[in-house]
């Protein structure tokens, strides 16, 4: 296995509607219903297991094509709304913010 990992640049939106697919499979509604600026407990109904469903799907979805990827989980008490997450990762894929 190679120690090198390729790294993916992906833009806000790509980020965005990477993370609105995985919250619909999860939450098993149309990713078209969820907005950026959506509440995952107040807007999306969602409880603390589906934001770990969440993060779960995206290292396992990342980390083949960002190296190291890793949501860290300190840090899962900060996102508490679709763009909190999107920032994160942004931030995570080597985005500006």
């Amino acid at each position: 296995m190679s120690s090198e990992a390729k790294e993916l640049a992906m833009t806000r939106s790509e980020v965005l509607e990477l993370i609105k697919d995985r919250l619909a499979d999860i939450l098993e509604i149309e990713s078209e219903t969820i907005k950026e600026g959506d509440s995952f407990a107040d807007d999306l109904d969602s409880d603390s297991l589906a934001l770990i469903e969440l993060v779960e799907a995206l290292e396992e979805q990342l980390s083949d094509s960002v190296a190291d990827f890793r949501i860290e989980d300190e840090d899962l008490q900060d996102l508490k709304s679709v763009r909190d997450a999107v920032d994160y990762v942004y931030a995570k894929v080597g985005g500006e913010q």
